[in-house]
């Protein structure tokens, strides 16, 4: 017998989302200027429709590029027809089966089926995954790659705003990132949160200079180096804690992470690991290991960020070391109803679903469209 909530359609659109600060940078010289973001939406039979979000940081972050996604989806799109959307888990075997690896093209589609589930049931997905803790969560701003002065002055006006943690953009040349480290703790408060984000771009050796010479500062190192042996080496070196991010990509690596004593924290990114089904595995297995966790995604807008304040709001607060609010950073709104700032927190919607209303208007023609 068909499900009445079966997937009768999947359409993807395509949407710039350009920068509020014009550009922003990381290590190795990378830089976006505007976000290429793809929107999905899932149809079901009983007239429903779930949304779905993917937006990489550009090519030359993880293994995912923009137009991948796209092409990824087209191939994914027609094994998934049929199927029940609220049957995440089945929808999450079936694209496993259809297409190996490539998690992050099947992300937005499995966003789209909890969107489903939350409209077939009336609930929010937060409440779907275990319920709303407290009345808002507290956000990180990430800093851009710039001079020690900028980065500071930005650390300075996003703290009038009411943030009160501070991702900085370093692993680039030792000597000035350390320099940036120390020009940034200097205009925080007590309370506040660092976190210098190497993003893979230290060497070990660099890092381990870097990591000694900022000894004395209240800051967390984010993924110094590419590999997960090489950032192993630096967390035996350094009495600063340690973040994990860009190789924590499934169960396992979470598992080894613990059991090395590898990571004090980790970086759970959304589309990295295959969507919020996954991602809700890993958040559950880190609360019962005691890891805290940074939720969020590579990037995007609304309906990404409306499924970041989901399952964030749903973790307990004290395994939740920060979360971010993308569509805060990008000058083109996709969608209704997605969470906003508010003196550095988000609030996840208590309305079905994701709480989002696409504006279709923005998202314009489909640039996929497969139907029964």
């Amino acid at each position: 017998m068909t499900a009445p909530t079966s997937i009768t359609r999947i359409r993807a659109y395509r949407v710039e989302l350009p920068l509020r600060e014009g550009r922003y940078a990381w290590s190795g010289g990378n830089a976006v200027d505007v976000f290429d973001s793809t929107v999905v939406a899932v149809d079901t039979a009983n007239g429903l429709t779930g949304w779905g979000e993917i937006c990489p940081l550009g090519p030359a972050y993880l293994p995912a590029y923009a137009a991948g996604a796209r092409a990824g989806l087209a191939e994914l799109a027609p094994h998934l027809l049929g199927l029940d959307a609220c049957a995440v888990g089945l929808v999450n075997d079936a694209m496993d089966r259809a297409m190996r690896g490539h998690p992050y093209v099947k992300s937005a589609v499995d966003m789209a089926c909890w969107d489903v589930l939350g409209r077939a049931s009336a609930l929010p997905v937060a409440t779907l995954m275990g319920g709303h803790h407290g009345p808002s969560v507290a956000l990180y701003r990430a800093i851009s790659q710039a001079t020690p002065a900028q980065m500071a002055a930005s650390v300075k006006r996003y703290r009038r705003e009411g943030y009160r943690k501070f991702q900085l953009k370093v692993g680039g040349d030792p000597d000035v990132d350390i320099d940036r480290i120390r020009a940034c703790a200097k205009v925080l408060e007590r309370g506040d949160v660092l976190v210098a984000d190497a993003n893979t771009g230290w060497t070990q050796h660099a890092a381990l200079r870097v990591a000694a010479a900022i000894a004395d500062i209240d800051v967390y190192l984010e993924q110094p180096c590419p590999s997960y042996e090489e950032c192993l080496v630096v967390r035996r070196h350094t009495n600063r804690p340690v973040v994990l991010d860009e190789v924590i990509d499934g169960l396992d690596m979470v598992v080894r992470a613990a059991h090395d004593g590898a990571a004090d924290v980790i970086n759970l990114k959304i589309s990295k690991v295959g969507g919020l089904t996954k991602a809700r595995q890993i958040r559950d297995l880190c609360v019962s290991l005691g890891i805290a966790l940074t939720i969020e995604d590579t990037w995007g807008g609304d309906i990404v960020t409306a499924a970041i304040a989901h399952l964030a709001h749903s973790t307990p607060p004290r395994f939740l070391f920060s979360t971010t609010d993308f569509n805060s950073y990008v000058t083109v709104s996709l969608a209704d109803g997605a969470p906003q700032r508010d003196r550095g927190h988000m609030q996840a919607s208590i309305a079905p679903g994701l709480g989002v209303r696409p504006k279709m208007k923005v998202l314009g023609t489909p640039v996929l469209d497969v139907r029964d």
